[in-house]
């Protein structure tokens, strides 16, 4: 696929030493005195068209350290999009609108004015059990400069007192004293709290239950667990399965065949691959069968962020030990299993050179973890400082990292072009560290020390009043909005999502006819297919004259149908084309308008009648001579990989793309007529509605008629809360200084109750135009 053209970059002369943040700051100054030289705009490209429109929590990090930082502490330029003269930017500004997904978008996209017609980029976010932590990287793989040397225990000065153990967090959950291994199993609100499954939930029905119910004692047996998971159509789906008993043994390390189609291997931390699993014939249920034979009755399952693995084996255990709670630190934050392994065991875990992790290897180092907690108490395990040793390591990369660049300027920066991996450390301390303290407003907040605080009883209106005053003061800011709890219930969830599935499905849906009696139904499956790829095609006989109903696969098939074939002969009558008429489509007018006028689909036009022979070369020859074409994508099945007859041009500019429009409707290409429209779904979203039009119901009727009913009673007051948060992000955006990168989150939803992913949408402020309100 081609990407999309860039803009010609500027290469700004390096400064004696100083850093992104201190020449922000100087420009701020030199705005507020009204002098200083004209500033350069900073400008964002992104290849965000088609399949490459999700992003993975790694890869918003890669962009947000690389805005805030630059190439000055050595971070590169994010994989999948450009920012050009990054030194110029006034500012980061991040908005998480917590627990909201990107069904929430586009269930409430009329009421999300602001952000549809602001923000040019848009991308598909992988979600997240733990998402702040995943966007700051806190205790993400650390990988030291220099192996060899290890993790240094720290020194005398660095040990902490008597007097400063009481404060560890640690010590405040667990006491100084040695304590058996009961004394640190989950409770059952732990378990509630961490999103374990649990005996009796509505969440979790369907999962097999362990059996292990005999009363543990602190000679009960350890074993610990590990899996990998891909992401399918139905969410996270166990790949690989391990056990080690507490000797380290492996028990059992098997592949497992996902039950729907694999989206994601995530081959790059799994190791799982297409071609492993192709031979795979062993199902979850065996897995969960085998399981329940291995573990005794009073079983204590040991593993690291253990409830993702338990989600994943539909499995409820009662009694575990999560060592990513067990080596607990302030306000949440975790440490990640190869720093603890590294630093509590000398062991090197996840290994650069490894393809993705060995769950065996985890699941023995996990293990090993807890052994050395019980056995050694939580006194010893304080004493370690594991805080110190995480803040001395990042500090001493970054160090590393600025005396490699130094020395020998652009010759070694070029010799870098496609750096090593480097370790993600915690992005707040990273920031710190360059002399930049980060602004966090809502859910979070940093103390004067700069510890994240929570602060869950801040109201929408109060935190935007904050940022107002303090955005302008900060280089990187975090704002946090939430609905409330009352409006992320999981059954309002399963209702929001039935209600979008049910829309989309009316809207792909279109319903033709009256036709004779004697019709040819080849002939009109032929006609109404030249629009787009269909899904379904089925005769009506309820009338007295048959019609025929069709579901397309894409928005752009059904309203093409509309426009072009209500009113025309089609096998030999004279036919009506129009979608459903339900109370939920009286808006579709409008909203099929609104998704034409998106920022996202400008310059975008759809293309159908295509013969399915042709491949994405030779499209690329026979539109090349249509002006300004920046980039084509051609649509495939998800399921079988074949390409559909339809396609998607994107134009360098918008008159461009209104041209070749006249040029397309009518055009033959190999003996085939070309139909062509606006797009109305071009980038991420022709994904998300072909996931949603193929996932299956995983409820019967009566639960998720319920469940639709308890939306229906609150979607009211859920409207006019998504309108003000828009507003609110209105009134932040216009505060804002020009040149300042915004992105506002959707981090979806990943729970027992299913899987939901996020939206991410992100531009960067200017002068006038569309982007500056």
């Amino acid at each position: 696929m081609a990407e999309p053209v860039r803009l010609n970059g500027y290469k700004r002369p390096a400064g004696d030493g100083e850093d992104a943040g201190t020449r922000r700051a100087a420009r701020k100054r030199r705005k507020a005195d009204g002098g200083g030289p004209q500033e350069k705009s900073s400008r964002l490209s992104a290849a965000l068209f088609g399949e490459d429109c999700e992003i993975s929590h790694d890869q918003l990090y890669e962009l947000l350290k690389y805005a805030a930082l630059g190439k000055c502490h050595n971070a590169a330029q994010p994989s999948w999009c450009r920012i050009y003269h990054q030194s110029h930017l006034a500012g980061v500004v991040v908005v998480v609108l917590h627990e909201l997904s990107q069904l929430h978008f586009y269930k409430f996209y009329l009421q999300f004015k602001h952000l549809r017609k602001v923000f040019q980029h848009r991308f598909t976010l992988t979600p997240s059990a733990n998402f702040l932590a995943s966007l700051y990287g806190e205790g993400a793989n650390l990988e030291p400069q220099n192996t060899a040397q290890g993790l240094t225990s720290p020194s005398s000065d660095c040990v902490p007192k008597s007097s400063d153990l009481q404060c560890d967090p640690i010590i405040r959950k667990y006491g100084e004293k040695k304590q058996g291994l009961t004394s640190y199993t989950l409770t059952l609100e732990e378990q509630k709290k961490n999103d374990y499954p649990i005996k009796g939930s509505p969440r979790c029905k369907g999962f097999v239950h362990t059996e292990c119910d005999q009363q543990r004692t602190d000679s009960s047996p350890l074993f610990g667990l590990d899996c990998e998971m891909c992401l399918t159509a139905k969410g996270n789906e166990v790949t690989r399965v391990s056990l080690v008993d507490a000797r380290g043994r492996c028990l059992l390390n098997e592949l497992v065949k996902p039950e729907s189609t694999v989206l994601n291997y995530r081959t790059r931390f799994s190791g799982i691959t297409k071609k492993m699993l192709l031979p795979v014939k062993t199902k979850l249920s065996d897995i969960q069968t085998r399981l329940k034979q291995m573990l005794p009755h009073d079983a204590v399952l040991v593993g690291h962020s253990l409830n993702s693995d338990l989600q994943a084996l539909e499995m409820i255990h009662p009694s575990v030990i999560d060592t990513s709670l067990l080596f607990a630190r302030n306000e949440g934050r975790r440490f990640k299993l190869k720093f603890l392994a590294k630093a509590v065991l000398g062991k090197e875990i996840q290994c650069e050179q490894k393809l993705g992790h060995d769950p065996a290897e985890d699941a023995r180092a996990a293990l090993e973890l807890a052994q050395f907690f019980i056995e050694q108490g939580p006194a010893k395990v304080a004493e370690l400082n594991l805080e110190t040793l995480l803040t001395a390591e990042k500090l001493a990369e970054v160090s590393q990292n600025k005396a490699a660049l130094k020395p020998q300027g652009c010759r070694v920066q070029k010799q870098l072009k496609e750096p090593p991996h480097l370790s993600k450390p915690c992005f707040l301390d990273c920031l710190q560290v360059t002399g930049q303290k980060p602004l966090l407003l809502g859910g979070q907040e940093l103390d004067s020390s700069g510890l994240c605080q929570s602060n869950l009883s801040t109201s929408n209106k109060q935190i935007l009043q904050r940022a107002l005053e303090d955005v302008p003061l900060s280089t990187f800011s975090i704002i946090q909005f939430s609905l409330g709890p009352e409006y992320i219930a999981s059954h309002l969830l399963a209702g929001l999502c039935e209600k979008v599935r049910s829309k989309l499905t009316d809207m792909l849906t279109i319903y033709a006819g009256p036709f004779e009696e004697s019709f040819c139904l080849k002939s009109v499956k032929k006609e109404f297919g030249r629009c787009g790829p269909i899904q379904s095609l089925t005769v009506v006989t309820e009338t007295f004259q048959p019609y025929v109903c069709i579901q397309y696969e894409v928005l752009e098939g059904a309203q093409l149908a509309v426009e072009s074939l209500n009113g025309a002969e089609v096998a030999g009558s004279c036919i009506k084309v129009q979608r459903p008429v339900t109370a939920a489509m009286l808006d579709c007018d409008v909203l099929i308008k609104e998704l034409e006028l998106d920022v996202e689909n400008e310059g975008v036009i759809y293309v159908a009648g295509l013969k399915k022979s042709l491949t994405e070369t030779d499209l690329q020859e026979e539109f090349s001579q249509l002006k300004d074409l920046e980039t084509l994508f051609l649509p495939k099945d998800l399921q079988s990989g074949k390409h559909r007859n339809c396609c998607f041009l994107k134009f360098q500019k918008s008159q461009s793309a209104a041209d070749a429009l006249e040029v397309i409707n009518g055009w033959t290409m190999k003996g085939s007529k070309l139909r062509s429209r606006n797009a109305l779904a071009s980038g991420h979203l022709w994904r998300w509605i072909w996931q949603m039009n193929h996932s299956r119901r995983k409820e019967g009727g009566n639960i998720l008629c319920e469940k639709m009913q308890q939306l229906s009673a609150c979607e009211e007051d859920l409207r006019k809360k998504v309108k003000q948060l828009d507003h609110h992000i209105k009134k932040l955006y216009r505060s804002l200084q020009n040149n300042t990168l915004c992105i506002v989150l959707f981090p979806g939803v990943n729970s027992t109750n299913g899987s939901e992913p996020g939206l991410g949408l992100m531009g960067i402020k200017e002068d006038g135009g569309r982007r500056a309100c």
